[in-house]
């Protein structure tokens, strides 16, 4: 590969990290601050399909793109409210909720959905930063949509807040000690069924950039599982908000990575490079299960540490 060939690859995964990693970034935020109330959604991948259906089917209907994104939104916050009400009954366990909400809100995406495949919605815009190249490919590169530009913010202010206010105090402790917390006269249900809440708008909104930006349609494959993987992130991450945004990069990089080689000409193991944020996954949960990192740093109320 030459100087030329390389510098384009380079581009194209700088410019397919920062589209395919919007939906990863807002899903993986919306998981972290779920989990640090003490409480797993795996239902945040029914959350993410169904709020690219939705947000989708806003925008065809209204022709605001915006008013999809909000729409997506509220959506997944009635699921994360559902998934937060259910968990809070006795003997329920909250991966086997998340798991029934995951299958019911891609089954009812796909149901509702049909009607929305062929029809254009308008889309999200884009805020060009390249305006300063003469290069076509430069300017198409820096192509951002305003997605990508709040969520890095959104991480900012929660890592902040989850270290220097009270409200991040508050959700830190419940997720640490359901004791500590009822002891300080916090109501531990309440906590998290807000937090599971505000975690499923995050992955509505996120869904909403699938179909609304990137790839910018809605079918009924639009996923691949991304809501999933953004649990795997997270863990990855150690549950801090600034290094899901790191970590949302470096997936949205890997899976960048065959269309950039194929851009170039490089096609022979093309499927095996789109399988690459795959294989990451796999990769993290194995070493996140190892006897000398085997979750550490996990709020300890999580089901999966007990």
């Amino acid at each position: 590969m030459d100087d030329g060939s390389l510098a384009t690859v380079l581009l194209a995964m700088f410019a397919g990290a920062i589209r395919v990693s919007t939906p990863f970034l807002f899903v993986s935020l919306g998981e972290c601050l779920t989990e640090k109330s003490g409480r797993i959604n795996l239902g945040l991948e029914g959350t993410l399909v169904f709020g690219a259906m939705s947000g989708y089917a806003l925008s065809f209907h209204t022709g605001s793109p915006w008013i999809g994104v909000l729409g997506a939104g509220v959506v997944g916050v009635l699921f994360g409210a559902i998934h937060g009400y259910l968990c809070k009954l006795p003997k329920v366990n909250d991966i086997a909720i998340g798991i029934a909400l995951m299958l019911f809100g891609t089954g009812a995406a796909f149901f509702f959905g049909k009607a929305y495949i062929q029809p254009q919605a308008a889309r999200l815009p884009s805020i060009s930063f390249g305006g300063w190249s003469d290069d076509s490919a430069v300017q198409q590169a820096l192509e951002i949509n305003p997605l990508f530009i709040i969520g890095f913010f959104l991480a900012v202010a929660m890592w902040w807040a989850f270290k220097n206010t009270r409200w991040g105090l508050i959700v830190r402790t419940t997720g640490d000690s359901t004791a500590a917390a009822v002891a300080l006269g916090i109501n531990v249900d309440r906590v998290r069924l807000i937090a599971t809440s505000v975690g499923g708008f995050f992955a509505g909104v996120g869904g909403s950039f699938l179909s609304l930006s990137y790839p910018g349609s809605w079918s009924e494959g639009l996923s691949s599982g991304q809501g999933l993987m953004a649990v795997a992130l997270v863990i990855f991450a150690r549950w801090n908000p600034l290094a899901c945004f790191e970590a949302a990069i470096l997936f949205g990089a890997a899976g960048a990575l065959g269309p950039a080689l194929q851009s170039v000409g490089i096609s022979q193991g093309y499927h095996f490079f789109n399988a690459a944020p795959y294989i990451m996954t796999l990769g993290i949960l194995i070493v996140a299960v190892s006897p000398k990192r085997s979750l550490k740093g996990a709020p300890a109320e999580l089901s999966i540490t007990k």
